[in-house]
């Protein structure tokens, strides 16, 4: 499993033009579910994601959390995180998921952010064709893989 963190001032996903789901200051998440992904990555990523300390603290040192801030979050799912460019230059999505198995899982995500944040988060339409917008914070950015846990 890999997600891509952002910290944003605010953000949303909008579906056929109509926005589903929006957040202010908090952090934007793009989710990319594998094949052999389970419970335990889950786990692993909502702890870090939840427990990163990005936030700018009174002395401008980013030493806070999302739950130390009372952010807020937005889930997209996003199978091309998974892309590997091994073998030339059109990507290959063979490690992404299938729904059957991704739907649960990035299920799974959402209701455990939920419960680690306690509330609601906003989230896009798993395999919709989205359209993101963001307004980054700093700029932060950080990518994190379940299976390299660094």
């Amino acid at each position: 499993m890999r997600i891509v963190i952002q910290r944003v001032i605010q953000a949303y996903v909008k579906v056929e033009e109509e926005v589903v789901g929006t957040i202010g200051k908090g952090l934007l998440v793009l989710l990319g579910i594998e094949n052999d992904d389970n419970s335990s990555d889950i786990e692993w990523l909502v702890n870090t994601l939840i427990n990163l300390r990005i936030f700018n603290d009174k002395n401008q040192v980013m030493n806070l959390s999302l739950n130390d801030i009372k952010g807020e979050l937005l889930v997209i799912s996003q199978f091309t995180l998974m892309a590997s460019t091994k073998k030339g230059n059109r990507p290959s999505y063979v490690r992404a998921a299938r729904h059957e198995t991704a739907i649960p899982l990035y299920e799974r995500f959402i209701s455990l952010s939920e419960q680690k944040l306690g509330k609601k988060i906003a989230k896009g339409v798993f395999g919709a064709d989205m359209k993101v917008s963001l307004t980054n914070d700093g700029p932060v950015t950080i990518v994190i893989d379940s299976k390299n846990r660094e």
